[in-house]
């Protein structure tokens, strides 16, 4: 148990150190929002159905993202600057970096609720995970849509699309990419996690 409490504590630290002088905490609010629901979430359901370890590490990882992108804005990253100079890149690719996230993290969290509970037929797991992992980045990027809109001009640092055209595209295409790296090169892991979850069931 006290594991788990020590992702909880990395999780409010970083959150925490987030927080401090943001670019603007508007943008702030909106970037970290997903992973203080989803941290709710966790804590609420835990008792009833507690993930494997491993999820729970790459839910924090991927809240890292979240809080450094709210940090910064997802297009004014420094080190992802740094990257761009190297390079040579027309734009800042932190975004990218969280949108490969948004599809490897829930692809994981997605593919043991459907194998622990039995949802889909095995053979059918890894096809419906990145489906679905891909269905939640479209109602991101509608979600994003929506409060461009309602926002106006103060949504530009949320959206980072940085005048670049196919942003929306590249970012559920980089989704995708996340899901399917997921399957490809952390199933069997998962999978003995999973296994040694239902020997002590």
């Amino acid at each position: 148990m006290k594991k788990y409490w020590i992702l909880v504590l990395l999780f409010l630290i970083g959150l925490t150190i987030s927080g401090i002088h943001p670019h603007d905490y508007f943008t702030w609010m909106l970037e970290v929002f997903p992973s203080i629901i989803g941290l709710v979430i966790l804590v609420i359901t835990f008792k009833k159905f507690s993930f494997s370890y491993l999820v729970y590490v790459l839910i924090l990882l991927h809240s890292y993202i979240l809080f450094v992108g709210g940090h910064y804005t997802y297009a004014e990253v420094p080190l992802f600057d740094w990257i761009k100079d190297l390079f040579n890149q027309s734009r800042n690719n932190y975004d990218k970096l969280g949108h490969f996230a948004q599809g490897f993290v829930p692809a994981i969290i997605v593919r043991e609720l459907y194998v622990r509970l039995e949802i889909v037929k095995k053979g059918w797991t890894s096809f419906l995970t990145i489906c679905t992992c891909l269905s939640i980045s479209v109602l991101y990027e509608f979600l994003e849509w929506f409060v461009a809109i309602a926002s106006g001009q103060s949504a530009d640092s949320f959206l980072g699309t940085q005048g670049y055209v196919w942003d929306t595209q590249s970012d559920m295409l980089y989704a995708l990419i996340g899901a399917i790296s997921m399957i490809i090169f952390l199933s069997r892991i998962h999978d003995k996690q999973i296994d040694k979850i239902k020997n002590l069931a």
